[in-house]
């Protein structure tokens, strides 16, 4: 899409999932670019109120939804953005790259995108090796735990990724994992062409519509970043996908040429209360920080999903409304009740993907036919939902929401409208500022947190005091 005019925006990206919008705005807050995540495409009079913005992004929920969802939703928010006038647009996906061609398929977004912005090609980079995801010759590598030192599997035999309840992975090879979505033509930009740029740098014309690029160590991101920003023109809005790769990647590079106003600065962030876990994650992950948070004076309140998945009539949320809302009440009445006696308090809808919750409510939706997404959002407005209410009723100040496929409905349901970054905590969930005028969450410190996020006692790290000290140029 032509330029409609000059724009102070550098990058307006759009988050698959919200714990994956987060993670963006968090490279970028750290490279010293003012960020504000959102939850629908701003407009050019909204940001007035937001000064001095470079980058902004939108949290969307393309990442459980079929092709023809993401047609409807991608196509309108893209020209949106595009209004904006941005230098780069980028489509952000889970640096798993969790998709298949009847859900959340990247190939169908990149399509869109295409569509909109009339880029030379599509930049692709999964690549996040701070994260511990590594591209080496297009197969993507992942270590067990986001900022852990867990081990590095290939993406088809990862634990957790191999069991992912709605988009397994079975391929590590991406340009075959891609192929299967779109009919774009899919070039690799390897490890070994990315050293050789290195020695000799010179410009690239290239060929294939879509230009997968490897990258095994952080600095190598700064070198895709600089290759990355040479296709960029004054008329046109490049368009790329991938991890926040993206942003560490560009970031760095605009670090280095000078082009960041500032760095950011980073004071203390307190809390006088205990803390609230809603939990929709299925990651083995997630499920070893929840016993390790139980068993460290943590109280628990586990959902019955079965007793859910029997008694809601419908996939279609809006038929069980009322349903859902007593549900809510019944454990957002629990929660506040351990929270006024001091206690931090772990809501879940499950402890990992073996659980026996998981496996009944499995059997009990396909019998019901409803779709796979149906359980994240189901499960992601709930939990949304005793948040909000338990906000309501508490003098509660922090939450953390954990599970990709469920933080955009969570997000949703609280009444969030945007967040902005306030404190570093773990790579990949920042904490940070909501923004819900008309919620109880207005102004509360909330953290989105993937699945595969953190150290086993990352939820004991979120109910201490935070100093936010932070290394500048991380990346």
């Amino acid at each position: 899409m032509e330029s409609p005019g000059n724009n102070s925006l550098l990058i307006a990206y759009y988050g698959d999932d919200f714990t994956g919008s987060t993670d963006a705005l968090e490279f970028l807050s750290r490279a010293g670019i003012k960020t504000m995540l959102f939850i629908e495409a701003p407009t050019q009079k909204q940001l007035v109120n937001y000064p001095d913005l470079e980058a902004i992004g939108v949290a969307g929920m393309s990442r459980t939804m079929s092709p023809s969802e993401m047609e409807e939703d991608l196509f309108s928010t893209f020209t949106d953005l595009a209004a904006l006038n941005p230098k780069h647009v980028h489509y952000k996906v889970c640096s798993t790259f969790d998709s298949s061609p009847t859900i959340g398929s990247i190939g169908k977004a990149i399509d869109i995108g295409s569509k909109v912005f009339k880029s030379k090609f599509v930049p692709l980079l999964v690549a996040a090796p701070i994260l511990g995801r590594y591209v080496l010759f297009g197969n993507l590598f992942a270590r067990m735990g986001i900022g852990s030192a867990g081990e590095i599997y290939r993406l088809d035999r990862h634990p957790s990724m191999s069991k992912h309840p709605v988009t397994p992975a079975d391929e590590s090879d991406i340009r075959l994992h891609l192929a299967k979505q779109t009919r774009k033509t899919i070039g690799l930009f390897s490890i070994l062409d990315l050293h050789q740029y290195q020695q000799e740098p010179k410009h690239f014309n290239f060929t294939d519509e879509i230009v997968l690029f490897d990258a095994l160590k952080q600095e190598d991101l700064k070198t895709v970043g600089e290759i990355i920003d040479a296709q960029t023109d004054e008329n046109n809005i490049l368009f790329s996908a991938g991890s926040s790769g993206i942003e560490m990647a560009l970031g760095a590079y605009w670090q280095q040429i000078g082009r960041l106003k500032s760095e950011p600065e980073w004071g203390v962030a307190k809390t006088e209360a205990p803390i609230l876990i809603a939990s929709g994650s299925c990651s083995a992950v997630t499920a070893k920080q929840i016993s390790f948070a139980l068993n460290n004076g943590f109280e628990e309140l586990a959902i019955d999903t079965i007793s859910l998945a029997n008694q809601v009539s419908s996939s279609d949320l809006d038929e069980n409304e009322d349903f859902i809302n007593q549900i809510a009440e019944s454990y957002a009445l629990k929660a506040a009740e351990l929270i006024s006696q001091g206690k931090s308090v772990v809501i879940h809808t499950s402890l990992g993907n073996e659980d026996y919750r998981v496996v009944e409510t499995d059997k009990i939706f396909k019998q019901k036919g409803f779709p796979k997404s149906a359980t994240a959002k189901l499960y992601g407005t709930l939990l949304g939902q005793i948040s909000r209410l338990v906000a309501e009723t508490t003098f509660l100040k922090r939450i953390v929401v954990a599970g990709g496929d469920t933080s955009s409905y969570a997000a949703r349901a609280m009444g969030i409208e945007a967040v902005e970054m306030i404190a570093p905590l773990s790579p990949g969930a920042p904490l940070c500022k909501a923004y819900a005028s008309k919620s109880a969450i207005n102004h509360l410190q909330i953290a989105f947190k993937g699945g595969q996020v953190g150290k086993e006692d990352f939820f004991l790290m979120v109910a201490k005091d935070i100093e936010l000290k932070i290394e500048h140029n991380l990346i």
